[in-house]
């Protein structure tokens, strides 16, 4: 069954997780205050609308209690994302990231329950989708417009399969180039490798087939 995202404020930040998490096929709720922000979103999230997260009610009225997962990337109003995650969290949003302005910001996010806390500036929303789509990804770096390196952990998908198995390289046209295996590291691995659970592979390749990789054997269902 397909998670639902909610995406509240469509700043810089918020609008990159918007489009990633919508570019990867999930289901995604955008809400801003602003006219200008939320019509640029009409085409790219599932639904799009201007609307006040700090009004219990509302959230209520657009389905909130029914989304998987909740990203609060609310501007410079430190107060307005307190009370939008302390409603949220008294909601029962199964889990909520929050965007924070500052350490004094994070400290209280945490206080009041918020799930994962981000500093925008430290961590970028392309690799804070990713994450927030499966446990699985760990990391995503990009190295270009269109290419980049993801770091995924071996789940059932994976797990007893040999390399030559998967054939990643054909299927998806991305490149296993490292291994780690606890305190080992697998440089260029044989195709004969057998993936063990929780391995964690290091994967090279364009976007658009990292993403079909993930979707088709990092993320479990």
């Amino acid at each position: 069954m397909k998670k639902e995202f909610a995406v509240i404020g469509l700043g810089r930040f918020g609008g990159s997780i918007c489009r990633e998490l919508s570019r990867e096929g999930m289901e995604v709720l955008a809400l801003d205050l602003d006219e200008d922000k939320v019509n640029e979103y009409r085409d790219i999230a599932g639904h799009a609308v201007i609307a006040d997260s700090t009004d219990e009610n509302v959230l209520k009225e657009l389905g909130f209690t029914n989304i998987d997962h909740v990203i609060v990337a609310i501007g410079d109003n430190i107060q307005a994302s307190m009370l939008t995650t302390l409603m949220l969290k008294e909601m029962g949003i199964k889990t909520i990231t929050v965007k924070a302005q500052n350490d004094y910001h994070e400290k209280i996010l945490n206080k009041i329950g918020a799930d994962h806390v981000v500093h925008p500036e430290r961590d970028m929303g392309k690799r804070i989708a990713h994450n927030i789509i499966s446990n699985n990804i760990l990391d995503y770096i990009e190295l270009s417009d269109d290419h980049s390196v993801v770091e995924v952990k071996a789940g059932s998908k994976m797990s007893g399969r040999t390399l030559v198995d998967l054939d990643i390289r054909a299927e998806y046209g991305c490149n296993v180039v490292a291994i780690k295996r606890g305190k080992e590291v697998i440089v260029s691995p044989m195709a004969t490798e057998e993936i063990r659970e929780s391995d964690i592979l290091i994967v090279i390749g364009a976007d658009n087939d990292i993403s079909r990789f993930e979707k088709n054997l990092v993320v479990e269902d």
